[in-house]
């Protein structure tokens, strides 16, 4: 499959030139088959087209662009006249700025509290060595940074505590998701714990996702350790869609497994698996560190549920025709409302919408 960014560019061309005026049926089959070649190309060219729509003013909304050009959805926010309102004109850039400070206000007061905790913190850390709590809420995300040099990005809905000592730097994690930039220092060992769990590290990049009593690692950098402190885990190697590889569980098992850059692993009560990823496909499952969630032939039933994830307003599926439906796409996290929109343009999905929820279901049954 094609990467997002250069399917985007493709659904782009195809709009631009179907905008030119010199259309013909030839022109439309070429794109049909194209559309048909994955969920990926149909999801980017529909979201291509209804941000395209939304603008009152084409002209406006890709000044600086050639008129062959359609600008990618990112471009079009860098348009002073772009409304990301719904059934929104034109208006000026100080209030596009207001809209999105509104958006992120509840992040931002987040991460200020925290800021505040991290200044007393860094003046009282070697008499107070327990440290400092942070959180977010649901949708909201904080980049923390911590008395020893190191960051930490908080997505949404999660909890950490903090305890930094002249031993170790200790990071509990009750729920939710981190990701980890671990300043280097050989002799105080960074510390996740989640559970039954710990992830070590000296100097490096990971995420840890706290999944009931699983948790999931991601490495990007450097190399990390996982323990578990109760029963060893058998190492098993899985596929992108988490079925083990065949011939790759030795049938021993062991407490300490080193992960190296490219890893995405996820640690069961008795099993590591792990996917033995390139670093550009382990960046990717960290996408939500931009706002954006990536799907790669996803089902529908867990593409909802890592939407549900960033929103209070909860999508469901009430048709179990429709849950295993795969799609591909970029979809930014807070936009849910945009992600329905696309599935009733692209699938046969019908969505009824509710006070609390948007119950999905199949529209060739209605």
């Amino acid at each position: 499959m094609e990467p997002s960014d250069q399917i985007e560019k493709r659904a782009a061309k195809w709009l631009a030139e179907r905008d030119s005026g010199d259309w013909t049926p030839n022109d439309q089959a070429a794109l049909d088959q194209w559309l048909g070649e994955s969920s990926a190309n149909t999801v980017a060219y529909i979201r291509l087209e209804a941000a395209w729509k939304r603008a009152d003013r084409l002209q406006a909304l890709g000044a600086g662009f050639p008129r062959t050009k359609v600008p990618t959805p990112e471009e079009f926010n860098l348009s002073p006249f772009f409304d990301d309102r719904e059934g929104g004109g034109p208006r000026p850039r100080e209030a596009r700025d207001l809209g999105s400070v509104r958006r992120y206000r509840t992040a931002f007061a987040g991460l200020a509290a925290s800021l505040l905790l991290v200044f007393a913190l860094s003046t009282a850390w070697h008499f107070w060595p327990s440290g400092p709590d942070y959180k977010t809420p649901i949708g909201g995300t904080a980049s923390v940074p911590m008395a020893d040099g190191s960051k930490v990005t908080l997505n949404t809905d999660s909890a950490i505590r903090v305890a930094v000592t002249e031993r170790e730097r200790q990071v509990q994690l009750d729920h939710g998701e981190a990701f980890f930039e671990v300043a280097k220092d050989p002799k105080r060992p960074f510390v996740v714990s989640v559970g039954k769990k710990r992830v070590i590290a000296v100097g490096t990049k990971f995420s840890v996702r706290r999944i009931d009593s699983d948790i999931r690692i991601v490495v990007t950098e450097g190399t990390v350790r996982v323990e578990s402190t109760s029963t060893p885990l058998h190492l098993k190697e899985v596929d992108a869609a988490g079925s083990a590889l065949p011939g790759n569980d030795t049938g021993s098992a062991t407490t300490e497994f080193p992960l190296a850059a490219g890893s995405i692993a996820r640690a069961t009560e008795d099993d590591l698996l792990v996917q033995n990823a390139t670093i550009p496909q382990a960046e990717e499952s960290l996408s939500w560190r931009t706002g954006y969630l990536i799907f790669r032939e996803t089902t529908l039933a867990d593409a909802v549920a890592e939407f549900n994830r960033y929103n209070l307003r909860k999508l469901v599926i009430d048709d179990p025709s429709v849950a295993s439906i795969r799609l591909s796409g970029k979809f930014r996290t807070a936009d849910f409302e945009a992600f329905v929109r696309l599935l009733e343009g692209g699938f046969p999905i019908h969505a009824q919408h509710a006070q609390e929820q948007i119950i999905l279901t199949s529209s060739t049954t209605m």
